[in-house]
């Protein structure tokens, strides 16, 4: 028995600690921990919220960027069909300057042609009467060196 009563004092001697220790817990808890669990589940509330807003945003961004690149993309299809469409035109117009140029040279060249041809039929006349002149002393010439060389002998 002598052990029971040594446990029953010592269970009273603990008693006050125990109690004591009961109050700390509860000031603890109502002064510290509570508002230290509410700070830090705003916190964790507030950083969740914070990541959605981000990925929000992200995901805005991503699509503004999408926006961008298909409007430049149509801005470049539309400018380069402005610049086919100048091209085509450029390319129009020289051919028909080649084609203007190249009935302008047709009709020179059939103009000349006809000057030549002219010229030719003028100068045919105009030497008519002197080619039996001219034929004759042309032959009278290659003759000539002939009979008047010496014949070699041999």
């Amino acid at each position: 028995m002598d052990i029971v009563h040594q446990l029953g004092e010592l269970f009273l001697g603990a008693l006050p600690t125990v109690v004591l220790i009961l109050i700390f817990y509860s000031i603890l808890k109502s002064l510290f921990f509570k508002p230290l669990l509410a700070v830090m589940a705003e916190r964790e509330a507030r950083s969740i919220g914070a990541q959605r807003a981000a990925e929000a945003a992200q995901a805005a961004a991503a699509e503004k960027v999408k926006q961008h690149q298909d409007a430049v993309r149509q801005a470049r299809g539309t400018i380069y069909a402005e610049q086919e469409a100048a091209r085509k035109k450029l390319l129009d117009e020289r051919a028909a300057q080649v084609k203007d140029a190249r009935a302008k040279a047709t009709v020179e060249v059939g103009q000349a042609k006809e000057r030549v041809a002219a010229d030719l039929l003028a100068a045919r006349r105009d030497m008519e009467p002197d080619i039996a002149q001219l034929a004759s002393e042309i032959t009278a010439r290659v003759l000539q060196p002939a009979r008047e060389a010496p014949r070699e002998t041999r």
